[in-house]
């Protein structure tokens, strides 16, 4: 099983089958908050949705495609993170993470995407890692903003959430520019 510590109050663990009940209370608890940035929570209304994630990203992991992480902090699941695409033949990935609402705050999303921008660089030898989110999710924005991330563009309408389209911006970091910490 792949586990992955970043320091001692933060690990990421591959998720499993057993993470559905906790990732779908994540879910239930902070619905109206992630349902601000994130397209897929009204196909979550139950918790064998979010096993039926669990399974599709265990598939991608097998097939080298994805990594769906548990974020533990404090050996409790606060969020999920991870690559949601991995490119083998173009040697990037794309980092994709939300945290419970009640978790926000505490420096752990900048955190798990340095580890998992480090992960990419030094033991995936990829060559490029994206993180994309909403003009407007200044929160989420910030992540890779903190860590270096050159903001590449703006994808116009690239979203579509529930009733409305977002712009998306690009954020990206390459192996040559990665510096840990």
């Amino acid at each position: 099983m792949f586990i992955h510590k970043i320091d001692d109050e933060l690990s990421l663990k591959l998720i499993e089958g057993k993470d559905s009940e906790r990732v779908f209370e994540l879910t239930e608890r902070s619905r109206e908050y992630l349902r601000q940035w994130l397209p897929w929570l009204d196909g979550t209304t139950k918790v064998e949705d979010t096993e039926a994630f669990i399974k599709m990203s265990l598939e991608g992991f097998v097939e080298g495609r994805s990594l769906q992480t548990v974020i533990l902090y404090r050996g409790q699941a606060v969020g999920v993170a991870g690559f949601n695409q991995i490119n083998r033949a173009n040697q990037t990935a794309y980092i994709g993470y939300w945290l419970g609402k009640d978790y926000q705050g505490n420096g752990i999303m900048t955190r798990v995407a340095q580890a998992l921008t480090d992960y990419a660089f030094t033991e995936l030898k990829l060559n490029k890692v994206e993180i994309r989110a909403a003009v407007e999710n200044t929160k989420s924005r910030a992540v890779p903003e903190r860590l270096g991330f050159v903001q590449e563009g703006t994808l116009r309408q690239a979203e579509w959430l529930y009733d409305h389209y977002v712009d998306t911006v690009v954020y990206g970091m390459l192996a040559a520019e990665w510096k840990k910490g």
